[in-house]
């Protein structure tokens, strides 16, 4: 990890075609398995430092295509590189025994930020 990581928020919205399971002999736990496989993917990630997530699906009904999302994961990560490697989970992440990818389910939009913490060229008072 870099000096200054980037911190990223993964933010990540359910689509129709979850709420569409079971559908060409996928089930929904099939797609949950895949979650799980791409967050520990995440965490196996050279570069990327997982440091938690959030799940509103209590809250929300139906798809997310935008804010507010359905679900978000914080990491610091080291470069724009693993950035997409990252949101690269999403594309090559297996669901079932089939031809499906974990994005025909859900897609992802990364935030790329900083900590949040005062710039060292301001001086605070006192």
């Amino acid at each position: 990890m870099s000096a200054t990581p980037l911190r990223v928020l993964f933010c990540i919205g359910i689509n129709q075609n979850f709420f569409d399971l079971p559908a060409d002999g996928i089930p929904p736990g099939h797609v949950w398995q895949a979650f799980v496989s791409m967050m520990d993917g995440i965490k196996a990630l050279p570069g990327a430092d997982f440091i938690g997530d959030i799940d509103d699906d209590s809250h929300m009904v139906g798809p997310s295509d935008g804010w507010p999302w359905t679900a978000y994961l914080l990491a610091d990560v080291d470069t724009a590189e693993t950035v997409k490697a990252t949101c690269n989970l999403f594309r090559t992440t297996p669901v079932g025994d089939g031809g499906a990818k974990l994005w025909r389910f859900a897609k992802v939009e990364a935030r790329i930020g900083r900590a949040l913490t005062v710039r060292e060229d301001l001086e605070l008072p006192g």
